[in-house]
């Protein structure tokens, strides 16, 4: 009992449980099942059949796809209360994505039937669920019109100052990101080479320190300065000037900012 309970004290400031009454809350968990995976491991590949809807509790996933060649997309990096497989009203539906465990995850199961029958005795879960999706959709095509407007300088730092939102831990003066370079590529659309230019770049001038797939933001204010500034820069310095541009956008703040690259 005292673990139910723990469990819904938990969950209940989750995006799929938010508003929703605690007596609803306690059935729900009552008849989930609790899934603990390893590093590493794949909790649904693309094209599985959607069997379950999962609530991460502990750890972070991510959710990829790849091309035909095998490049990986990154979509999304999943942290503890989102939802990681969401469920389908189609008889036959698959999921369209693959989620991996980047670090030991324990998740809430359901059964889809015994989900879907939940949803439609509490009206308050559907809402949720129709406003996770439009925020899942709002978060890609955001990026999607990024990767298609924005030259990389910005692109990066968007993606930085999102992800410090999203899933940032606040350590001392800065705020870290365990996110590899390679991700970072991964969910920019940008090659490992560019990303570690611009973070050496960034390192130089104080924003960010780097250690083994850890990004430390040193200054919020700088990198959004570089995600509105670079791209003016960059167009007017020309092809393959773009690197040198982001770094003279970043001196000329520093020179301006009274805060020093160390606030945030």
């Amino acid at each position: 009992m005292h673990e139910i309970k723990e469990m819904c004290r938990s969950v209940s400031s989750s995006e799929l449980f938010t508003g929703i009454p605690n007596r609803e809350i306690k059935e729900m968990v009552c008849r989930a099942r609790i899934l603990e995976f390893a590093t590493g491991d794949v909790i649904h590949s693309a094209d599985d059949p959607i069997t379950q809807v999962l609530l991460l509790m502990d750890g972070r996933i991510k959710r990829s796809q790849f091309s035909q060649n095998g490049q990986e997309v990154v979509l999304q990096l999943g942290v503890p209360g989102e939802v990681i497989s969401v469920p389908t009203l189609l008889p036959r539906g698959k999921h369209s994505s693959t989620v991996s465990a980047l670090q030991p995850c324990k998740v809430l199961a359901w059964e889809s039937v015994s989900f879907n029958a939940m949803v439609e005795r509490f009206p308050g879960l559907l809402k949720n669920l129709e406003l996770i999706l439009n925020s899942r959709l709002e978060d890609l095509t955001q990026r999607f019109c990024e990767a298609s407007t924005k030259a990389t300088s910005p692109r990066l730092a968007s993606s930085l100052v999102q992800l410090a939102d999203r899933i940032g831990e606040k350590v001392e003066d800065h705020i870290e990101l365990r996110v590899s370079q390679e991700t970072l590529g991964q969910m920019t659309g940008m090659a490992f080479n560019s990303v570690s230019r611009l973070l050496s770049i960034w390192k130089r001038q104080g924003i960010v320190k780097l250690r083994r797939g850890i990004v430390e933001i040193h200054s919020i204010p700088h990198l959004l300065s570089c995600a509105e500034l670079v791209h003016t820069s960059a167009q007017n310095a020309g092809p393959g000037n773009e690197i040198v541009a982001s770094g003279a956008i970043v001196v000329e703040i520093n020179k301006k900012s009274h805060e020093g690259p160390s606030s945030y």
